[in-house]
């Protein structure tokens, strides 16, 4: 038996919330979804209030990952510890509320998500992941897994990928907002794609005004971030797993307009 687990890229904004609202359950729907994570932590643009993470849920999220902004929104540490389906990097201090992965019930039997996240220039005080994802998977007995590290560095994503490759079902990375064109099973069964892509503004530098972005470079003093307005876009991956083996038989990359 096979099922198919949907991950969707980054949601940013305003823009990047109304468009899963509007659109997820039909992606779901097409591809014959069995479990969707959504990565949320530019909900905010920079991070996500409880509120946002119950929009996110209502569209069809089954669990949210985060990533180096977690923090960002104080009202949010809570929240996490109230809620086992909304995941803050596993490798973070063991004295950050929340959790860093959970498994889940399903008709298709129990599915494992792991948070990891890089610490190639993202400046937090995380443990190494590589390290930490040896020890939950040391602690977990489900033959699904799946983890999402967000991280800066292709290398560290494509090192955490062929790390994991044959113990996880699939590893996709998030943070970079640009999907990757190199979707597929590496050799040991584990699904990977080096990044999603980002659920937000088409028109945008990352999910920001590209005015303000160019001004940025330009030498302009920095300030706060602003969401560029218009139409959105969502980018995703769907990964279809066998649930006798645990591995990934296809990786295919979407991108909706």
């Amino acid at each position: 038996m096979t099922v198919n687990i949907l991950a969707v890229g980054d949601v940013c904004g305003k823009t990047g919330i109304n468009f899963l609202r509007q659109n997820l359950s039909e992606v779901k729907k097409l591809n014959n979804i069995a479990f969707t994570v959504v990565n949320g932590e530019n909900a905010n643009v920079v991070g996500i209030t409880p509120a946002q993470a119950e929009n996110i849920f209502s569209a069809g999220a089954d669990v949210i990952t985060l990533g180096n902004h977690t923090w960002a929104r104080y009202e949010i540490k809570e929240y996490l510890n109230a809620n086992a389906r909304i995941l803050r990097p596993a490798n973070y201090a063991l004295r950050c509320p929340g959790f860093g992965h959970g498994v889940y019930k399903r008709p298709f039997g129990d599915i494992a998500v792991l948070s990891l996240m890089g610490r190639f220039t993202l400046d937090s005080n995380t443990d190494n992941p590589f390290y930490v994802a040896d020890e939950i998977l040391a602690a977990i007995d489900t033959r699904l897994i799946v983890a999402d590290m967000h991280a800066e560095a292709t290398s560290e994503k494509a090192a955490m990928g062929y790390y994991l490759d044959g113990r996880v079902s699939a590893v996709w990375g998030t943070h970079t907002h640009v999907q990757t064109s190199d979707g597929g099973v590496l050799p040991q069964g584990t699904g990977f794609i080096t990044d999603l892509g980002m659920t937000g503004p088409a028109v945008s530098v990352l999910g920001i005004d590209p005015r303000q972005s160019m001004e940025k470079f330009l030498g302009e003093p920095p300030r706060r971030y602003e969401p560029a307005e218009g139409p959105g876009k969502m980018e995703c991956a769907v990964f279809t797993l066998d649930t006798e083996t645990g591995k990934c038989v296809t990786v295919e990359a979407l991108r909706i307009y």
